[in-house]
């Protein structure tokens, strides 16, 4: 059983940036991809970024591409998402999730998923 805690949502201007946190239990965090997801209302959970056990692969949806980085630290059993230049359309609850095996953006493929973060972008 894996655990993940999101922290590092907030309110933010347009333009602005936050960094958010996904704190993983268990000893086997480094055999994990590890995905980011958000969900605004009314609508369906997205694919955002994914990032690959070892860091070595990542993955971006077109709309953060540029402006998002996903990344990881092992070592703390921690997963970023560092978001830059945020956009009014970014607000959503943004949400961590791992699967043992190959990084996918397919949020069904998904074995654990954290409570969530609110981000909310005022213009």
């Amino acid at each position: 059983q894996v655990q993940l805690v999101e922290s590092g949502g907030g309110l933010v201007q347009a333009g602005g940036s936050l960094r958010l946190a996904c704190a993983a239990s268990g000893r086997t965090f480094s055999t994990y991809a590890m995905g980011w997801f958000r969900q605004a209302p009314g609508k369906e959970r997205e694919f955002v970024a994914y990032i690959s056990p070892r860091g070595g692969i990542t993955n971006y949806a077109d709309s953060v591409k540029g402006r998002f980085t996903i990344s990881r630290d092992n070592a703390k059993n921690t997963v970023y998402l560092q978001m830059n230049s945020l956009k009014p359309e970014d607000t959503a609850n943004y949400y961590c999730a791992s699967r043992r095996g190959a990084v996918t953006t397919n949020r069904h493929e998904y074995d654990y998923w954290g409570q969530g973060t609110q981000v909310t972008v005022s213009s």
